[in-house]
C-alpha cells in the first residue's frame, strides 16, 4: 500500500483545467490525438482523444480531465422540497466512506454561481459564505445542457482557503479556460456547476497501486525529451470511460504530452500520487430555486447572498 499524506506535497500553486473527453470504444491499441498528430498508443483506448493541453508544474498548470459522477451524469445532489435548502448526498453504495460526512455542500456550487451571476451583470461580489472556510485542494467544473458537455474546468492541487479559493477557481474555470470562450449571460440556464474537494493523498508503491472508480490518480514522468511532466484525472474519469489501469496510465501519459511508444518498463518509472475526491453537482434551476428570495418575477434585484447570509 501507499504512504498516506493528509495534503499534497509542498509545491508552487498549481492551477489546472479538466477537459472533457469524447467515450471512445476500447480494444488493444487506440489512437490520441495530439495537436494537428495522432499517436498510436498500445493498451490504449481506440479513437482520438479531444486535444488537451498541458503545461507542467514550472509555469503553474496542467489539464485535468473531469467527468460528472452519477448514473446518467445526473447530479449528486437533491433539493429539500420543504424548505428549498439543498443537501448533498451520499455516496454510491460500494463507494469508499459512504457513510462519511462530507466536507463538500451543495451550497459551495450555490456560492459559485453567486460569483458568476454578480460578475456577469455587473454587481458587486457576494458576502463570504457560512461553509467551512478550511484550506482543500479544489475544481471548479461548468458544463451545459442536457448531455452535460463541459464548459470549464479548472482547479489546483494546492490547498486553498474554501472562500477565497472558490470564488477564485469560479471565475478562472468559467471565463479563462482556453479551450473555451468565456461563459455568458445567455448560458447561465443550461449551466452545471461542479465542486470536487481533493483529500487523502498518497504516494502510491507503483503505478498499479490505484483502484479505478475510488481513486484519483496524479503522475509524474520524464518525456522523450528529459523534461518533466505531470499529469491527473480526478477519480471520475477512469470509471466514466471504461477504462482499467493499463488504458487510464497510457490516456494520462498521452495527455501529458509523451509521444514515444509506451512500454511496461517505462510504466514503472512513473511516480504516482493517488487521492479522493469529494464532489457535488448541481443545476442552475436548483440554484435558483436555493435563491428564490433574491429574485421578483424572474429579475435579480439585489446581488445574491447579501441577504441570504446577513
Amino acid at each position: 500500500m501507499g504512504k498516506r499524506r493528509c495534503v499534497p506535497p509542498l509545491e508552487p500553486k498549481l492551477a489546472a483545467g479538466c477537459c472533457g473527453v469524447k467515450k471512445p470504444k476500447l480494444s488493444g491499441t487506440g489512437t490520441h490525438s495530439h495537436g494537428n498528430q495522432a499517436t498510436t498508443v498500445p493498451g490504449s483506448s481506440s479513437g482520438p482523444l479531444q486535444n488537451h493541453q498541458h503545461t507542467d508544474g514550472n509555469n503553474g498548470r496542467e489539464n485535468v480531465s473531469d467527468l460528472t459522477l452519477g448514473p446518467g451524469n445526473s447530479p449528486i445532489t437533491r433539493m429539500n422540497p420543504t424548505s428549498g435548502a439543498l443537501s448533498p448526498l451520499t455516496r454510491p453504495n460500494g463507494t469508499a466512506n459512504s457513510t462519511k460526512n462530507l466536507v463538500v455542500t451543495a451550497e459551495m456550487c450555490c456560492y459559485c454561481f453567486d460569483v458568476l451571476y454578480c460578475h456577469l451583470y455587473g454587481f458587486p461580489q457576494p458576502r463570504l459564505p457560512r461553509f467551512t472556510n478550511d484550506p482543500y485542494p479544489l475544481f471548479v467544473t461548468w458544463k451545459t445542457g442536457r448531455d452535460k458537455r463541459l464548459r470549464g474546468c479548472i482547479g489546483t492541487f494546492s490547498a486553498m482557503n474554501l472562500h477565497s479559493g472558490l470564488r477564485e477557481y469560479t471565475l478562472t474555470s468559467a471565463l479563462k479556460d482556453s479551450r473555451f470562450p468565456p461563459l455568458t449571460r445567455e448560458e447561465l440556464p443550461k449551466l452545471f456547476c461542479s465542486v470536487s474537494l481533493l483529500t487523502n493523498f498518497e504516494d502510491a508503491s507503483d503505478y498499479l497501486d490505484w483502484e479505478v472508480g475510488i481513486h484519483g490518480i496524479r503522475i509524474e514522468f520524464i518525456n522523450e525529451k528529459g523534461v518533466k511532466r505531470t499529469a491527473t484525472y480526478l477519480p471520475e474519469v477512469a470509471k466514466e470511460q471504461d477504462w482499467d489501469q493499463i488504458q487510464t496510465i497510457d490516456s494520462l501519459l498521452r495527455k501529458g504530452g509523451f509521444k514515444a511508444p509506451i512500454t511496461n518498463d517505462f510504466r514503472k518509472t512513473i511516480k504516482l500520487t493517488r487521492y479522493r475526491s469529494e464532489k457535488v453537482t448541481i443545476s442552475y434551476a436548483e440554484y435558483m430555486a436555493s435563491r428564490q428570495h433574491c429574485f421578483q418575477n424572474g429579475t435579480l434585484h439585489a446581488p445574491p447572498l447579501y441577504n441570504h447570509y446577513s
